[in-house]
């Protein structure tokens, strides 16, 4: 019969669930190879065909490292807490469990079509209490250990969701990204998490890891190490100082003001009368921008005089104290003190308000520019510098930092850009605290063997009148008894970010059916690290960093055996699709466009359109749902076109015509085999010797198909299978013994075909445990080669020879050429010069 998925793809799906094919077992002397995805988060709208392009690289390697003789686990789960969820929830006017149930479902269709081989009996859900159990049980070593506190910190406040968001889910704009709501920064008591405590080793470990360069440099930007020192200083007329961190001291003589942060305590104890209105609304309107968008804004520097003056501890100098919203409140201590002629933030700023630019360090051989047109951030020889003058900066540092720690004006330090995790969200739908308040305000843990706490059914998810979060409507939940005492207590009302659950995710696949504890330490010791994890570049600051830390902190507690969870991260790049909008960027769908002699045009209103390749999205209407190309091409030919699309790890366009390709390559593999419109074996398959030049291409195949599969090349190792087939289809004779390997290969790949194929011809056994091929190295090396032969300096020809034929044979052949006799015209050759391997050279 002819090749045809429709009816292949669900026989093998159905056969692979039912018979567990892919369950990971321990207890096994095989070698263990843990691949691992980036959970996904069940949204409404289902997989589009951007998402399968990471699954389908770790189940080819899932398939081929089984293949190899590996035990390997590969899971699956959803990452089901969060926001996405609950306002789907307010706009349907249904419970977030019931639409997350929804969407994981309809999530667990699509991925079983596609043929992934997961072990689903390890299925886990973050939004399930046998889950979360576990996640409140680890939050609750965190704070055991003082890693989690409360304290009254700046927060993104959207007032329209009612809850804190982080500084990631704001836009420059400040604006959530997901709705565009505006966001506000406000002062809120929080839970936080102490992760700069683990800053030292989240940055040092980083260089033992498997990563990409690109991720690595993300998080050591992000922790941001910094060397340098503490400085304080007094103000004037005032028993009240401050702090300044800077990794230059040795430029304090070139400060020639100081810059508070809006947000810092002491701008309204010290800004004058004058000055105090214009400070107000100064203030008032930074608290309107995300640190984000300050932190990003280079171009526009603004800020407020505070009518107050700070002593520079160095050389006695009064120094003008200015607000400004490129300083952050939460980062270092929320002060500066600025040298613009050094800065470039600094220079600008002193630019826009006319204020003293002296330079304080000049280059080692040269002068310093006359007169200073940008800031010039370099390492050289102290001037301007008083009694430091003439120190190489490394000197000076060393010198001032002394001679503040004596003074005790101020101290060496190391300093990192890492802030404490935010860790509580105003929210319904996420992990509930494991904590009471009692009347007091002292917060106690709940005992472990009272875990879970689950969270209670609520029909309305948004905040109480008065601003409290969405659990406070539970009075019954809220009003409880405190562990030990028995006094009344209140419980905690805020939730868990949603990267709570996959913080540890990966632990929980080990041992996803354990009561007892969150997994076993025995499993935990055989399977871990994740020896590759593969997921988006996006979560390179947020997911990532927060899993080690919590990994760390469960290494210290002696609750996991290795420092780090993911051995090797590989990030694939995105496929994006084309979208179609007109001039007023109103986006039209494929089916509301029509081409007028190549120009592009709205079917209605006739409005020109242009083509952009963008992210896919809803609004965008260029969502291709996998379902439909499944419907039309079948699982293993989409695989193959997600795959051969080009590198893993670029980005890349979506066109569903090029599936076609992948479609023909299969159904002409499926005729090497088959042929007519019954089940009868093609007349080629023989079981005979293969032929030489057979021989010679399998093992040239097997061994490249291995190697790309060992660096995840993929497209590159479908390019030699399609090869191979066009090679064979040519062939009247085609050896079963070779055909059996080629489908071997094959199987990671399109693993449908391949079971359909092996289980034809008389096997049992899934193809899945076969023992992937071998390849003969001296298969790999060409007995012959061509080296050119040129007569007086120039190439007149090539000759074929064996790579050890003797000299005189080489001169005879290349003598013998038909090209080189008529340039020679009868003339002997003067000499005929060999270079062995490379060529000849006749001289006349």
């Amino acid at each position: 019969m002819a090749y045809d998925p429709a009816t292949i793809e669900p026989k093998w799906q159905h056969f692979w669930d039912e018979n567990r094919t892919f369950k990971a077992e321990e207890g096994t002397e095989k070698p263990k190879y843990y691949v691992l995805d980036m959970f996904p988060y069940p949204s409404g709208s289902g997989l589009h065909v951007g998402h399968p392009e990471g699954y389908t690289a770790t189940d080819i390697i899932s398939r081929y490292k089984r293949m190899r003789g590996f035990n390997v686990l590969h899971p699956m789960g959803w990452d089901a807490f969060g926001l996405p969820a609950e306002r789907a929830a307010v706009r349907e006017g249904k419970h977030p469990a019931e639409i997350t149930k929804r969407n994981t479902d309809n999530f667990r269709r699509q991925i079983k079509r596609l043929g992934f081989s997961y072990d689903w009996d390890r299925e886990i859900n973050t939004s399930h209490a046998d889950y979360y159990k576990w996640t409140q049980w680890i939050f609750l070593r965190l704070f055991e250990r003082g890693l989690a506190y409360q304290a009254e910190v700046a927060v993104n406040w959207c007032p329209a969701l009612g809850t804190v968001l982080a500084n990631e889910e704001v836009s420059p704009e400040g604006t959530y990204k997901e709705t565009g709501d505006p966001v506000e920064r406000r002062l809120m008591k929080q839970w936080m998490l102490k992760i700069t405590a683990y800053a030292e080793r989240l940055l040092a470990d980083l260089d033992d890891l498997d990563w990409p360069e690109p991720v690595k440099k993300m998080q050591r930007d992000w922790i941001g190490r910094s060397e340098g020192a503490e400085v304080e200083f007094s103000i004037d007329g005032s028993d009240k100082n401050f702090t300044i961190f800077t990794t230059r001291p040795d430029t304090l003589y070139g400060a020639t003001y100081c810059v508070l942060a809006p947000e810092h305590p002491l701008v309204m104890e010290i800004v004058s009368d004058d000055c105090r209105d214009a400070v107000v609304s100064y203030v008032d309107r930074s608290q309107k921008r995300s640190e984000r968008d300050r932190r990003a804004d280079v171009k526009e520097k603004t800020g407020v005089f505070l009518g107050a003056h700070a002593t520079n501890p160095l050389n006695g100098e009064p120094v003008p104290i200015w607000i400004a919203d490129y300083v952050l409140a939460s980062y270092g201590t929320g002060a500066i003190m600025a040298v613009p002629a050094h800065d470039e933030r600094d220079f600008a700023f002193a630019t826009a308000f006319d204020l003293p630019i002296r330079p304080v360090v000049k280059p080692k051989e040269g002068q310093v520019p006359d007169p200073i047109t940008e800031a010039f951030s370099i390492e050289g020889v102290a001037i301007n510098s008083g009694p430091y003058d003439g120190l190489t900066t490394a000197a000076f540092k060393k010198k001032v930092i002394e001679d503040l720690e004596t003074k005790k004006l101020g101290r060496g330090k190391i300093q990192f850009a890492l802030r404490d995790w935010l860790f509580s969200r105003q929210r319904y739908w996420g992990e509930p605290f494991p904590l009471v308040t009692t009347a007091d305000g002292t917060v106690v843990p709940v005992p472990d063997d009272a875990l879970p706490v689950e969270l209670p059914h609520l029909d309305e998810f948004k905040p109480t009148e008065d601003g409290r979060p969405p659990l406070a409507r539970a009075q019954d939940w809220t009003s409880t008894r405190a562990p030990g005492t028995g006094e009344a207590a209140l419980r905690e009302t805020n939730t868990m970010p949603q990267w709570a659950g996959s913080c540890w995710y990966y632990l929980r696949f080990l041992d996803p059916k354990n009561e007892t504890a969150p997994f076993d330490p025995e499993k935990e010791n055989y399977w871990m690290p994740v020896d590759l994890y593969i997921g988006g570049m996006e979560h390179a600051v947020l997911h990532l960093l927060y899993a080690r830390f919590w990994h760390k902190v469960l290494f210290d507690a002696g609750l996991v055996s290795t420092k780090e969870p993911f051995k090797k991260l590989f990030n694939q790049g995105m496929i994006l699709a084309y979208s179609f909008k007109d001039e007023k960027n109103k986006y039209y769908s494929e089916a509301d466009v029509i081409n007028k002699d190549g120009n592009l045009f709205a079917r209605e209103g006739g409005a020109p359109v242009t083509t952009q390749i963008e992210k896919m999205s809803k609004s965008r209407f260029n969502v291709v749902n996998p379902d439909d190309v499944i419907d039309r091409y079948g699982a293993d030919a989409v695989r193959l076109y997600e795959m051969f699309l080009g590198p893993l790890e670029v980005t890349k366009p979506w066109q569903t015509k090029g599936i076609e390709g992948g479609y023909r390559f299969l159904r002409r593999t499926w005729r090497l085999f088959f042929e007519g419109d019954e089940d009868g074996i093609a007349e080629a398959v023989q079981d005979t010797r293969p032929e030489a030049d057979v021989t010679k291409l399998l093992h040239r195949t097997i061994a490249a198909v291995t190697e790309d599969l060992e660096h995840l090349h993929f497209n590159t190792a479908i390019s030699r299978m399609m090869e191979f087939v066009n090679f064979m289809t040519a062939k009247k004779v085609r050896p079963r013994s070779v055909l059996f390997d080629f489908i071997k290969l094959l199987a990671p790949f399109a693993p449908h075909i391949a079971e359909e194929i092996w289980s034809r011809f008389d096997s049992d056994e899934t193809i899945s445990f076969e023992s992937w091929p071998t390849f003969d190295p001296a298969m790999l090396v060409d007995e012959t080669i061509q080296i050119p032969v040129s007569v007086n300096g120039k190439v007149r020809g090539k000759i074929e020879i064996q790579k050890d034929e003797a000299e005189d044979a080489v001169r005879s052949l290349a003598l013998s050429s038909p090209k080189v006799k008529k340039q020679l015209e009868g003339r002997d050759p003067r000499k005929v010069i060999y270079v062995p391997g490379r060529m000849v050279n006749i001289v006349v």
